[in-house]
């Protein structure tokens, strides 16, 4: 029996599985933050580390006896990242054969049964890639707003804050949001929240707004329901450069999977209207899949393919049964 395991290394968490050939899961671990961009390398994979050794523990295994790990790691987008993480995995973890691959790729993999298609990732940050008939690959953006990135949670808890102090002085109608954003954060007024960041220093809008803003819309916020559609545009447009640039789709149904906790939770009905508009305007026939299996599972199917064991049926529905 051989055994193998996915790891998916995100912004806020970081989760592990360890699966033997049959598909069945023998461990879960979760650790924190997992990307190098925000707490740096070492620290990074030290999460990762903790992470496996937790589902390792549980499998009743050890680091040598897994036969194949892969990791989807959000920030893992360039050669760059590339030769911060490898040495610094063989340095922690004494794995046998291992590979690195950016979370839009698990994304893929757990959305698309072929590996091919359009990727969108939309959680705290947002990434963009495809992979064609012929295995190429293209990213699109996953770095931030000052290299064009508008989409993701931070981004949206920023123009929520920005945009609602507008409504509060008169620059903009008055929204729901202007009393919502201060009450989320503990303040009894806005000008009491913004005279607190000013004093503070505060350049950056903390990620629960997000949530914030998807309740308002739900409740017909004009704002809230604006910041969705913007964003919605904008992934539309990074799918269709996707699309665009990376060819070799034929005429087939191009499969978009929507991963992220935006996509995959928030699922704001504005923002997916505005998203197919945009990827139609490139491609007339598309198939909008948001996976029923979380993304580290993408990098399980990843590892049994570089071991060449076969994702049946029988093994997504071990998947499922297990949680998703």
């Amino acid at each position: 029996m051989r055994y193998f395991a996915g790891v998916d290394g995100g912004g806020s968490k970081t989760f592990s599985l360890v699966v033997d050939e049959e598909g069945n899961v023998l461990g879960s671990g979760l650790s924190q933050c997992g990307n190098h961009q925000i707490i740096g390398a070492e620290a990074a994979v030290a999460n990762m580390r903790d992470s496996l050794h937790t589902a390792l523990q549980q499998a009743g295994l050890k680091e040598e006896q897994l036969s194949f790990v892969q990791f989807g790691l959000a920030g893992a987008d360039r050669p760059f990242d590339m030769k911060r993480l490898y040495p610094e995995v063989s340095r922690q973890m004494n794995l046998q054969q291992v590979d690195i691959v950016c979370d839009t790729m698990e994304g893929l993999r757990v959305g698309s049964s072929s590996n091919t298609g359009v990727v969108l990732v939309c959680g705290s940050n947002t990434n963009a890639a495809g992979r064609n008939e012929e295995g190429l690959t293209l990213q699109v953006g996953g770095f931030n707003d000052l290299f064009g990135d508008r989409a993701g949670g931070y981004h949206l808890a920023f123009q929520a804050f920005s945009r609602s102090i507008r409504c509060w002085d008169g620059r903009e109608p008055s929204s729901l949001l202007v009393a919502r954003i201060p009450s989320a954060l503990g303040f009894d007024s806005m000008e009491a929240m913004i005279e607190r960041c000013l004093d503070d220093e505060i350049t950056e809008a903390p990620l629960q707004l997000s949530y914030v803003v998807h309740e308002a819309a739900q409740e017909g916020d004009w704002l809230s329901i604006e910041l969705l559609t913007n964003m919605g545009r904008e992934l539309g447009l990074a799918a269709a450069a996707v699309i665009r640039n990376l060819g070799g789709f034929s005429c087939q149904s191009v499969p978009v999977v929507l991963t992220g906790s935006i996509l995959q939770s928030g699922r704001s009905t504005a923002l997916l209207e505005a998203l197919k508009k945009e990827v139609a305007a490139v491609h007339a026939s598309c198939t909008f899949v948001i996976p029923s299996l979380v993304p580290v599972f993408g990098s399980v199917m990843l590892a049994m393919d570089h071991l060449g064991i076969t994702v049946t049926e029988e093994i997504r529905e071990k998947f499922t049964n297990f949680g998703g």
